[in-house]
């Protein structure tokens, strides 16, 4: 279905990859961006299990817009196990205004497909997506 406010709709393999990472935990984090030629989100990037915060961070373009999850585990002062899964909207400030304007009207209606984000987060240059930025919107 389409956004009515960008007319963006969203692939399936998104929100299968979506609850393969939430259900099965068999990714680290996911990049999807907008395939202007089919008026779609696709699946950008999938993160192995392996891959860390540095490489998520790293996968994200310098100049183009993103949105991306990422599922973030840690260990809690009294030896529990965690776990958060992060939505960004990645949209730094070289990239073409257009761009910026599709992915901003596109953005409610996509993070809706992504049932059980919990935290959200709004990235303009690395810094506000560091993993001191992840950790502090869990505490």
């Amino acid at each position: 279905m389409a956004n009515s406010a960008s007319g963006i709709a969203v692939s399936d393999e998104c929100k299968l990859r979506f609850l393969e990472l939430k259900a099965k935990r068999n990714h680290r984090y996911l990049v999807f961006k907008i395939d202007e030629s089919v008026q779609q989100v696709v699946v950008e990037k999938v993160g192995g299990q392996a891959e860390t915060h540095d490489d998520f961070a790293n996968s994200m373009p310098p100049s183009e817009c993103r949105y991306a999850v990422f599922d973030y585990d840690w260990t809690t002062d009294e030896n529990v196990q965690k776990s958060r899964i992060f939505f960004v909207a990645w949209s730094p400030e070289t990239a073409r205004v257009r761009s910026k304007m599709l992915y901003a009207s596109s953005k409610d209606r996509f993070r809706r497909e992504l049932d059980g984000v919990q935290v959200e987060l709004q990235a303009t240059d690395p810094s506000e997506m560091s993993l001191d930025t992840f950790i502090g919107r869990i505490h």
